[in-house]
């Protein structure tokens, strides 16, 4: 069945809408995927932030056309669907933690951060530690050094009221 050309226009609207909004974008292929396999892709890539878009290939490409995601315009064959999200390790764990249960998920490229990544690099990035913890681990080395002053500055007290103590034990023998 046709898509008239209203219908067509909508559709390169709404790709440049979601994939315009967004720094991180993977591509995906999918061959013999059931539609509870999609489901629950589509749930995960939700619990994560993103979005799961099948799309249109040529459409697509009409879509990226001077955007970040120009440059990844030849990954656009075959069955492709766009998996975009702001945290781009979030989206690539769902993506990855996916494609090891269910193998019918193939990585093709992707945009993290305007960059454009390979298949291999989308399950590096799953690997990274999620923003969050990040930020805790920062915190935790700028805090340490202030930690170790105060304790070294509440030391000298200590000592110095250790060394007295022994003065005074001295003096009374």
């Amino acid at each position: 069945m046709a898509i008239s050309k209203a219908k067509k226009e909508g559709m390169v609207e709404g790709y440049e809408q979601g994939l315009g909004t967004s720094q991180n974008a993977f591509l995906v292929g999918f061959d013999k995927i059931t539609v509870a396999q999609v489901d629950d892709l589509r749930r995960r890539v939700r619990e994560s932030g993103g979005h799961y878009e099948v799309v249109k290939n040529r459409l697509a490409k009409r879509a990226i056309e001077g955007t970040a995601f120009e440059g990844l315009g030849e990954h656009f064959s075959g069955p492709t669907a766009v998996a975009y999200s702001d945290d781009a390790v979030g989206l690539a764990k769902a993506l990855t933690d996916f494609a090891k249960e269910e193998p019918v998920l193939e990585f093709k490229a992707g945009l993290v951060e305007g960059q454009e990544v390979s298949a291999d690099d989308i399950k590096d990035i799953a690997n990274l530690p999620s923003r969050e913890e990040l930020i805790v681990k920062m915190l935790f080395l700028l805090q340490s050094p202030v930690t170790r002053f105060v304790r070294t500055m509440g030391a000298i007290p200590r000592s110095f009221v250790t060394v007295l103590d022994q003065i005074s034990k001295q003096k009374g023998e």
